[in-house]
């Protein structure tokens, strides 16, 4: 039986969530979805989440959020990803760690989707191998179901297309995250694994990767610090839909979303 799986790119502050308000519901009835997914570590003022944008949304029905370099930008979340098992935080970062990077979701017909989220390395932090850590995982996941999915939060795409073909034919799906900019490279690999560089960010596009266009044109002028501000106009949703088969765990398709929500 496929299991249809839609993950929405990087949820920047209030326009995100309300991107995702307006259409979530509409993408859901459209591709029979059955996981909702959504990088969640711009969702509450441009950095980071707290617990109230968490629930926000999910009652709009995102059932887990994964994260990235941003998640601890908020100090409510070093306590908040202890409890919260909706969200997990890359699995590559040290042992002890608040949170976990990886789960289990169930679809209402049943089927597991195990999700992996990973952090990059190149121009990013120095964080344990992610590549090694994958492998960890999957071992782990790879006990109670085929569908996995991974999250990977990093810049470079040489880093992230390399992960995708180490990963084929092992996971289902590897999407990129981080760059707030939607690719267009999405294919199923050779061996059955769902790749994009990048699913994009879900916020105010009249804007520099969601926030306010004066401040960063200002501060590559000037090379002086800047406050940034999450931006306000032309509210987009990006993301993927994957569709996976889930006796084999390999991907049938992978289908890009970017819908003007005004």
């Amino acid at each position: 039986m496929p299991v249809n799986i839609l993950f929405i790119g990087d949820i920047v502050g209030k326009p995100g969530r309300q991107a995702v308000s307006r259409e979530l519901h509409r993408l859901v009835d459209r591709y029979n979805v059955d996981v909702v997914i959504a990088n969640g570590e711009n969702a509450s003022g441009g950095f980071g989440i707290t617990a109230e944008s968490a629930r926000e949304l999910f009652a709009c029905g995102i059932h887990l959020f994964t994260s990235g370099n941003h998640i601890w930008d908020k100090k409510e979340a070093l306590e908040y990803l202890k409890k919260e098992e909706r969200i997990i935080r890359p699995a590559n970062y040290p042992e002890g760690t608040p949170g976990k990077g990886s789960t289990i979701v169930t679809t209402p017909g049943g089927i597991k989707v195990g999700v992996i989220n990973l952090e990059g390395r190149v121009f990013m932090n120095n964080l344990e191998c992610p590549f090694k850590t994958a492998d960890r995982e999957i071992a782990a996941l790879s006990e109670s179901t085929k569908v996995i999915l991974v999250d990977f939060h990093a810049e470079a795409t040489s880093e992230k297309t390399s992960l995708g073909w180490y990963l084929d034919g092992r996971v289902s799906a590897v999407v990129g995250t981080h760059t707030h900019v939607q690719t267009a490279d999405e294919r199923v690999l050779t061996e059955g694994t769902a790749y994009i560089s990048d699913a994009g960010m879900t916020g105010a596009f009249d804007s520099v990767i969601g926030v306010r266009k004066d401040e960063p044109i200002r501060k590559f002028l000037t090379q002086l610090p800047s406050k940034f501000e999450v931006a306000k106009k032309d509210l987009r949703l990006n993301g993927v839909v994957l569709t996976i088969d889930d006796s084999s765990g390999k991907a049938l398709t992978i289908e890009r979303v970017n819908i003007a929500c005004e």
